[in-house]
């Protein structure tokens, strides 16, 4: 007979494939329009659109933060930078105007050039930043030096000597970095003019910073591992640059990113392409307001954004998936209504099948949904029945109670779907070790479960308690609440013996059971505690 006709199979018909009209009927029903269907594709589609659209603001904030941060870093590492720069130009511009006044006076007089040779030597020692100070005659010779020997030679061609000769005036000269004819380091020349009364030029008051001086500084810089300072001239020529490579000082950066920058303005940050290494930075930059230098710190783009990447990996990991599950359930409520919409269907029509389907329906009514073990309501109708069977037979029966140590704790720490997930794997144990027929497992409520052990003693009931405790232990559910750091249980076991004086009820067994429980808490959880014999006896 055809499902499609109005009228029911008759009773001794037999449907060899239900699954086949269960499945066409969902079919249809998932094409049809179901307005709680709609309601949930709507509501999963909005709680996972806020949750990835709130995920990816909240990475991009994130992103945002750490380079302000970064850039809060790095100009107060530039400021700093210039600071110590300014410093020791000062320093040599001071001892500059000091020498040059020196020569143009004193040089004449008797035993000047002793006098003067003197008082550099004092200057020298007095100024970490300096290191060298001489003075040259008009023809390019050495008058005095700072330097413990006597040195022969002419600094005539030296570009700092021409330029003072062809420009007079008092400015400081600042100077492309050169090799010293004297040390052999690198050294800054900071320059001075000498000039007569009458105008005439009569020499060159120089002063040295030696390159690695600020090599020294720089070093101590907390820039990250692949950091960089660079330190050029006004007009790109590279004085230092960390990491330091000796190959790039007196180079031209004229043509790179960050002189096209400063060109711009003064001071500023970006992200910018090195010339040197090709590797994108994060730089600060700045001119010095007093002295013709440049500043720039850098940190690598990679570097800086390195735990910010991996945070956001995890953040987005977490959104997909939790919108994964969303989906993943929303998908499977809609099956479950098409399926129950279904089956509806079926039961009005077929009256054979509506009384199987209740025989089903009796067994889950019976079942708690999350564990698969019996739920109270049938855990209170097995302990009534056992108990008036117990009665009749003059056998003992025993009731276990276990509650899982500190698990609100646990759910507040790790949620409620670990909690669920605890609890079934709890009720596994259960399953595992009450195997006996005629014993019963159920979940009692929350986290707790009860075991009914029709005619066992005390100490076979002991023994099936310390046997699933051990097994919950054994699960190593990690739990940081707990002193033994696992989940664990404790267990109150109540045990009622024939030949009693009265009427035991099923409230009185829960209590002393209970009591018995309380006190495996109040002594320290994680364990089995039972009463005496005599605790409560059967009539």
């Amino acid at each position: 007979m055809s499902l499609h006709t109005d009228q029911p199979p008759p009773a001794h018909h037999v449907d060899n494939h239900p699954d086949d009209h269960l499945d066409s009927r969902t079919g249809r029903l998932g094409a049809s329009r179901h307005p709680v269907i709609r309601l949930v594709i709507l509501t999963t589609t909005l709680a996972c659109s806020l949750l990835i659209g709130f995920s990816a603001w909240f990475i991009w904030s994130a992103r945002q933060t750490q380079i302000h941060q970064a850039d809060v870093a790095i100009s107060n590492v530039a400021r700093m930078v210039g600071a110590q720069v300014e410093s020791a130009m000062k320093a040599a511009t001071i001892a500059l105007a000091d020498v040059a006044e020196r020569a143009r006076y004193d040089t004449a007089e008797p035993g000047a050039r002793e006098r003067l040779q003197r008082h550099l030597a004092e200057l020298d020692r007095t100024t970490p930043e300096l290191h060298g100070l001489f003075v040259y005659g008009a023809d390019g010779s050495w008058l005095a030096t700072s330097l413990d020997r006597q040195v022969d030679g002419n600094n005539y061609d030296r570009a700092y000597f021409q330029h003072h000769r062809r420009q007079a005036g008092s400015a400081v000269h600042v100077g492309a970095p050169v090799k010293s004819r004297s040390t052999g380091v690198w050294i800054i020349p900071v320059s001075r003019g000498i000039y007569r009364a009458d105008g005439t030029f009569a020499g060159v008051a120089l002063v040295t910073l030696q390159i690695n001086f600020f090599e020294r500084i720089y070093d101590e810089l907390d820039i990250g591992r692949t950091g960089t300072v660079l330190l050029m001239l006004s007009d790109g020529t590279v004085v230092y640059r960390r990491p330091f490579d000796e190959k790039l000082i007196g180079t031209d950066l004229s043509k790179g990113n960050i002189f096209k920058e400063l060109q711009k303005t003064r001071a500023g940050s970006a992200f910018l392409h090195a010339r040197v290494d090709k590797v994108v930075r994060l730089y600060s930059f700045r001119h010095l307001d007093t002295f013709p230098f440049l500043v720039a710190v850098g940190r690598t783009k990679d570097e800086l954004l390195s735990s910010w990447l991996r945070s956001s990996i995890l953040i987005g990991s977490a959104a997909v998936l939790i919108s994964a599950v969303f989906i993943l359930f929303a998908n499977r409520l809609v099956r479950q209504i098409r399926i129950r919409d279904a089956l509806d269907h079926r039961l009005r029509m077929y009256s054979e099948e509506l009384e199987s389907h209740n025989v089903g329906l009796r067994v889950l009514a019976h079942t708690d949904k999350l564990t698969g073990l019996a739920n109270r309501r049938r855990f209170d109708e097995l302990l009534e029945l056992e108990l008036k069977r117990a009665q009749r037979g003059r056998t003992p029966i025993s009731l276990l109670l276990l509650d899982l140590d500190y698990f609100k704790q646990f759910n507040d720490s790790y949620g409620h779907l670990a909690g669920d997930a605890c609890l079934q794997r709890a009720a596994s144990v259960l399953s595992g070790q009450v195997a006996r027929a005629g014993d019963v497992a159920a979940r009692y409520g929350g986290e707790e479960f009860a075991v009914i052990m029709p005619n066992t003693d005390q100490a076979g009931a002991f023994a099936v308690a310390e046997r699933i405790r051990a097994g919950i232990q054994a699960l190593r559910i990690p739990h940081r609440h707990s002193p033994a750091q696992v989940v664990t249980a404790s267990f109150g076991v109540a045990t009622l013996q024939p030949g009693g004086d009265g009427p035991v009820t099923a409230g009185d067994i829960i209590e002393c059971a209970d009591r018995h429980l309380y006190s495996a808490k109040q002594n320290g959880r994680n364990q089995v505690s039972t009463g005496t014999h005599d605790d409560a006896t059967l009539p």
